[in-house]
Order: C-alpha cells, then sequence, then structure tokens
C-alpha cells in the first residue's frame, strides 16, 4: 500500500487497474479513521478488487465558524488502519491539489440540502458534492461507500449520482456505535469525560422514539416531541435540530406510511454531534 499526493499519479495507477480488468471501490474520509470507517473499508475490500481510501479534510464544506483548522487528524494511525484492512492505496491530496486558485465551477443539489444539516449549513453540501464529484472523476469507482450516520449527506450523494447518471453504485453502510450506543465519529474526540457521558443523551432519545413505535405510537409530533424533552433533561445538551422525514426526498414526514428518517443534531458543550435512526 502507498499514499498518493497528486491527481496525475493517481489517474496513471488507475488507469493500469482498469486496464487490468479491476472492479475499484472507494471510501472517501476526511482521516482520523475509527470503525466506522472501518466497516466501509471492510466492504469494499469485500466487494471490489482494488480500493482506494481517499484521506482530505475537504476546505469548501466547513463555514467560516467551523472547526476546519482544528478537525483531528492522524495520518500515521490512518495509514496503519488501511495497511491492516487491505487497502490498496491513500490518496491523500493538499487543498493546492484538488483546487484551483480561480476555481468558478461547483456541484449544488437543491431542495434535499436546504433542511437538516444545510439549514444552518448553507455551503456545507456544496463542498460535499463537488469534492465527491472530483473524486468520482479521478478514481473513477464501481461502487464508493459512504457511512449512514450522515445520513442526509447519502441521501444527496445518491440524488446527486443518479441525477448526473454516474455510473457508480453507490453503498449505504450501517452506523457503527459505542457499545453503550454513541455513534462512531471523528469528532466524539472533542469530548470531556463528562461531556462524553452526557452525548449518550443523543442515541438514548433515539432509542426510545425506536421502542414507542415498535410498540405503536404513529403520532409523529408526539415521537418528535419525546425526543425533545428526552434530550431537554441533559443539561450539557443543546438542540440544533430534531426532524422527521421521508427518508428518500428528506422532506417533513406527517405519517409513518413510508421509509422514514428521524435525524437529530445536538451540540454537547460546543462540539456538534449527529445521530438518526430510520424505520
Amino acid at each position: 500500500m502507498e499514499i498518493i499526493k497528486t491527481i496525475e499519479e493517481l489517474r496513471y495507477i488507475i488507469n493500469l487497474w482498469k486496464k487490468e480488468g479491476n472492479t475499484i471501490g472507494l471510501v472517501p474520509t476526511m482521516g482520523f479513521l475509527h470503525e466506522g470507517h472501518e466497516s466501509l473499508i471492510k466492504r469494499a475490500v469485500s466487494n471490489n478488487n482494488k480500493v482506494v481510501v481517499s484521506i482530505f479534510v475537504n476546505p469548501t464544506q466547513f463555514g467560516p465558524n467551523e472547526d476546519f483548522a482544528s478537525y483531528p487528524r492522524d495520518m500515521d494511525r490512518d495509514f496503519s488502519i488501511c495497511n491492516k484492512d487491505s487497502v490498496d492505496l491513500i490518496f491523500s491530496p493538499d487543498p493546492s491539489e484538488m483546487y484551483y486558485e480561480d476555481a468558478v465551477s461547483y456541484v449544488n443539489v437543491t431542495k434535499l440540502t436546504e433542511g437538516l444539516c444545510g439549514r444552518k449549513r448553507p455551503n456545507h453540501f456544496q463542498g460535499v458534492c463537488t469534492v465527491v464529484t472530483k473524486l468520482f472523476n479521478i478514481v473513477k469507482p464501481d461502487r464508493a461507500y459512504f457511512g449512514e450516520k450522515d445520513a442526509q449527506q447519502l441521501a444527496v450523494i445518491k440524488r446527486m449520482a443518479r441525477d448526473l447518471s454516474f455510473d457508480i453504485e453507490i453503498v449505504g453502510c450501517p452506523i457503527i456505535r459505542e457499545a453503550d450506543g454513541l455513534a462512531k465519529s471523528s469528532r466524539n474526540s472533542y469530548l470531556s469525560k463528562e461531556e462524553r457521558k452526557a452525548a449518550l443523551v443523543l442515541s438514548k432519545s433515539l432509542f426510545s422514539a425506536e421502542h414507542h413505535i415498535k410498540k405503536g405510537l404513529k403520532d409523529v409530533q408526539k415521537i418528535k416531541d419525546n425526543i425533545i424533552n428526552e434530550i431537554e433533561k441533559e443539561p450539557l445538551a443543546i438542540i440544533d435540530y430534531v426532524e422527521i422525514v421521508d427518508a428518500f426526498n428528506l422532506e417533513a414526514a406527517e405519517t409513518l406510511d413510508k421509509k422514514i428518517l428521524i435525524a437529530i443534531a445536538v451540540y454537547v458543550g460546543k462540539t456538534r454531534l449527529i445521530d438518526n435512526v430510520s424505520f
């Protein structure tokens, strides 16, 4: 396994792989890999002849007051994990390699990006869609793997791939959780011991909602209110949003007669965490 820094070198290798008839899996990440990322990597390795993991903290998806500079990075650890999991190549470019200084071309997906995380992060999904499109064009994968924890991102990328006719299978992989239920996230490293304990309110509120739905609760507003009440019991937690939406178009759900997504974003201290369940 090796680390490639330039698009030109990566394309040269990809072309050789394609000529040999290999299928290629892509796992796009921002690094600081954990068991959630590993689940994507292992799925990609099992499904493809060659696997590329991109490690790129993408500056265009961070807002001016967000944590781009402090986002956790550990390339040595990432390399060790990828090597252990039989990744063939890591693509880790510098921002100057991915973006021209005078670039004026971007990829926007409308409607699906207007709610949930997109409501307060107006340029976030433009950055996500642009960098993912660039990775698709550079790597030319047969399959690309994304975690279901970032449910809105997954829905947006699936729709973008469909609408722009990318000949790529978008594979969503289940949320990986700690033993106590907290969803794995690179941002969990920001949490103090007290905040880490408080962060359990996210998964607990969602599991409680799941339990009540399975017991027959069908009132969408009551389900939402129950989640809000549960989270507000935790003094260190501040709700960004609690939404129940159609899992395909991400529009507010009024009934539970189709596949739905319950998505939440909560600040625990200064750390913004997201989680979800779907039915």
